[in-house]
């Protein structure tokens, strides 16, 4: 063999193992970033899992890995927390939820199979969001007021409001407004808001507590009316609907918020890379905007922000049961 032929194979094989080289540590790369799993605690088609949508076709961009949304729905999102907790802590997998699986829930139930406090780590909030009271558009009723008169003569004072889950804001919410307007409400529960906005499309029961964002579409399109609202303010997405502070109902100017949590023991490293990538994508405009459609007042928290925000809306509730004589169950 002369000596350029010679050259010329020694630089093939070097090229060769060269490629092969990249290629292994390629591939090794692709193997060691696994896909996050983004755990929430009701079904697909309700305000939860619609957010949660939304935000991880975003998040995936900006981290560079798949993540999936995997629904654990019941229990008022019980079984997703859970789930949460028996997950190894390597970053691969959150849970992204509102306030009653965090801040009330562990109150009202005997043996939650969970401590927030414990067992979870804040990772970055993104949002708070008010609750509403919506009729079905099988009731004539218009107004709040309307749905009052209407169970005290066609129901002869009786009526059912559906409910996400049982022991959550809205059950407490249908208590204190059956006290208030001296009727008979009684909450039916349901495993999630989709299943409660079937039956009130169904015309099955005449009314539903719920967030804004369980809502706002079929409030939009005229198939169920929001006729009342949490908090202190009217919301942006349905200003003509009056808050129930308005109309004398107090004691639930807190408002609700949704953050995404992980396990204890999942290295700081993952949980600063997912929070900062969470407010990158909060600050999106179309992802705002989507979200303040969805009845969503938006605004990124830090882990210690969201800590902050929880432990005060816990502290809130634990007056708001303890006033209202519940018994854990």
């Amino acid at each position: 063999m002369t000596p350029s032929r010679r050259s010329l194979l020694s630089r093939v094989l070097r090229t060769s193992a060269f490629l092969g080289a990249a290629l292994t540590v390629g591939l090794a790369s692709a193997q060691s970033a696994k896909p996050i799993r983004l755990l929430v605690g009701f079904p697909p088609g309700g305000g939860s899992d619609a957010i949660a949508r939304t935000l991880s076709e975003k998040l995936k961009d900006e981290l560079g890995v798949p993540v999936v949304v995997e629904n654990r729905p019941g229990a008022g999102g019980q079984i997703a927390a859970q789930a949460l907790k028996a997950a190894v802590p390597d970053g691969t997998t959150l849970f992204i939820t509102h306030d009653h699986t965090i801040s009330i829930l562990p109150q009202v139930v005997k043996n939650a199979g969970f401590d927030p406090v414990r067992d979870f780590v804040p990772v970055g909030g993104f949002a708070t969001f008010v609750n509403a009271f919506a009729v079905s558009g099988g009731t004539p009723a218009k107004s709040f007021g309307d749905y009052v008169n209407w169970v005290r003569t066609a129901g002869q004072g009786k009526g059912a409001v559906g409910i996400p889950a049982p022991a959550s804001t809205p059950e407490f919410l249908v208590k204190l407004i059956g006290q208030k307007y001296q009727i008979d409400l009684v909450s039916a529960p349901y495993r999630g808001s989709a299943p409660m906005m079937a039956d009130m499309l169904g015309n099955q029961i005449g009314a539903g507590v719920a967030s804004v964002q369980d809502f706002i579409e079929n409030h939009k399109a005229g198939k169920v009316r929001v006729v009342g609202v949490l908090g202190t303010k009217r919301q942006a997405a349905m200003p003509d609907v009056p808050t129930f502070d308005e109309m004398g109902l107090k004691g639930f100017e807190d408002l609700p918020y949704y953050g995404i949590y992980a396990p204890t023991g999942t290295p700081q490293k993952f949980i600063t890379e997912f929070s900062i990538a969470l407010s990158k994508v909060v600050a999106m405009p179309d992802v705002r905007e989507h979200l303040t459609a969805m009845g969503l007042t938006v605004g990124y928290m830090t882990p210690q922000q969201l800590a902050t925000r929880q432990a005060a809306y816990t502290e809130a509730w634990t007056r708001i049961i303890k006033t209202s004589g519940f018994v854990a169950q």
